[in-house]
């Protein structure tokens, strides 16, 4: 089972404070990684950290807006500075709320666009860098299946998603002749902290009392974090380009 392990390996993880980047950071860290943990607010970041620390892996917690290329390149450096290399990319930050296109204003579509597909990108690039010059490297992007099937209401945020898909293959094809893997998870419905906040998750129980199958459930961040763990070790060494769907049945 080694090679389904990431012992010793850096990892970066963008939108690591929080959801679904708190769930790969931690899952990450369970079979070996040393995780640097990014996003805006430092005080989610130096808790997840703390427990980073506590299952026995090294961490940095570095706030970084990653629209910003100074900040995506200082997160990079001092990932450089304390570990010397990175082995590891999870480009997880993102963000989107709804509303119809009609009354959607270009700032809006110009922000999702700038946090999720743009800032992808920049850190894809700051770190692609350093995989070019080690010869290896494991990206792995967060997408969405509203960059699949479209989203009412969201549409910005599934053409962002979208993007990220295909940046994802471009990547894959040109990155190839150095080593470096990137590929994508599209989840469904997962179960974070920003879902349960706005109430659209799905009952337990149907409306007769009885039991929804879990796979008719949104799913949790660990569902997420167990694809990103096997597309990040030597398990998937001969995956690149792909994006796989995590939704269980109608997510």
């Amino acid at each position: 089972m080694s090679q389904f392990e990431l012992k010793d390996k850096v990892a970066i993880i963008t939108g690591g404070g929080s959801g679904i980047g708190k769930g790969i950071a931690l899952e990450y860290a369970k079979v070996g990684a040393n995780v640097v943990v990014a996003s805006r607010k430092q005080e989610n970041l130096d808790s997840v950290a703390a427990e980073i620390k506590s299952l026995g892996r090294e961490s940095l917690a570095i706030a970084t807006d990653i629209r910003v290329p100074e900040q995506v390149d200082n997160m990079v450096k001092q990932t450089m500075d304390k570990f010397g290399r990175v082995d590891i990319l999870v480009n997880n930050a993102g963000a989107g709320f709804p509303v119809a296109v009609e009354e959607l204003s270009p700032n809006g579509w110009n922000v999702i666009l700038a946090i999720n597909l743009t800032g992808t990108f920049l850190c894809a690039n700051a770190a692609g860098k350093v995989m070019i010059q080690q010869k290896s490297g494991k990206i792995v992007n967060i997408a969405s299946v509203a960059g699949i099937n479209g989203s009412p209401r969201m549409a910005h945020y599934g053409a962002a998603k979208a993007g990220v898909i295909n940046l994802t293959k471009s990547l894959a094809a040109e990155w190839a002749q150095y080593n470096i893997n990137v590929n994508c998870i599209a989840p469904g419905m997962i179960e974070t902290e920003g879902v349960r906040g706005q109430g659209i998750l799905t009952a337990e129980k149907a409306a007769d009392g009885t039991q929804v199958p879990p796979l008719r459930l949104p799913g949790i961040p660990e569902d997420v974090a167990n694809l990103a763990i096997f597309l990040a070790a030597d398990a998937s060494s001969h995956i690149s380009g792909e994006t796989m769907v995590i939704k269980g049945v109608g997510g």
